[in-house]
C-alpha cells in the first residue's frame, strides 16, 4: 500500500522560505513522477513542481525561479523549497505519486503566507 506523507507546512511571513517534505511508504524510484500540487479556497488543484524518474523537473509557472523540487533518495522522500514566498502561495499543498497509471495522493499540507 502507498502512503505519501507531508510535513513542513505553516505559517510564515512574504519573502521568507518553507521546506516541504513528502516521505513515501515505498522506494521513490518505483514511481514514474511525483510532484507537489496546491489549492487554494475557491480554486482548482494546480501544479506546483513534478520530477520523474530521470530527475527531469518542471514547474508551475507562478512559482518558477522560486521553488526547487527535488528527491533525498536515501529517505524516500521528495523536498519542496520554497523560498520568496508571496502572500498568493497560501493553499494546501499536496504530494502526489504516479506509478503506471494510479496516482497516489497525501493527505496535504497547509501554508499560509502573510503579506
Amino acid at each position: 500500500q502507498v502512503q505519501l506523507v507531508e510535513s513542513g507546512g505553516g505559517l510564515v511571513q512574504a519573502g521568507g522560505s518553507l521546506r516541504l517534505s513528502c516521505a513515501a511508504s515505498l522506494n521513490i524510484f518505483l514511481f514514474g513522477a511525483m510532484g507537489w500540487y496546491r489549492q487554494a479556497p475557491g480554486k482548482q488543484r494546480e501544479l506546483v513542481a513534478r520530477i520523474i524518474s530521470t530527475g527531469s523537473t518542471n514547474y508551475g509557472d507562478d512559482v518558477k525561479g522560486r521553488f526547487t523540487i527535488s528527491r533525498d533518495n536515501a529517505k524516500n522522500t521528495v523536498i519542496l523549497q520554497m523560498n520568496s514566498l508571496k502572500p498568493e502561495d497560501t493553499a494546501v499543498y499536496y504530494c502526489k505519486a504516479t506509478m503506471y497509471t494510479n496516482d497516489y495522493w497525501g493527505q496535504g499540507t497547509q501554508v499560509t503566507v502573510q503579506g
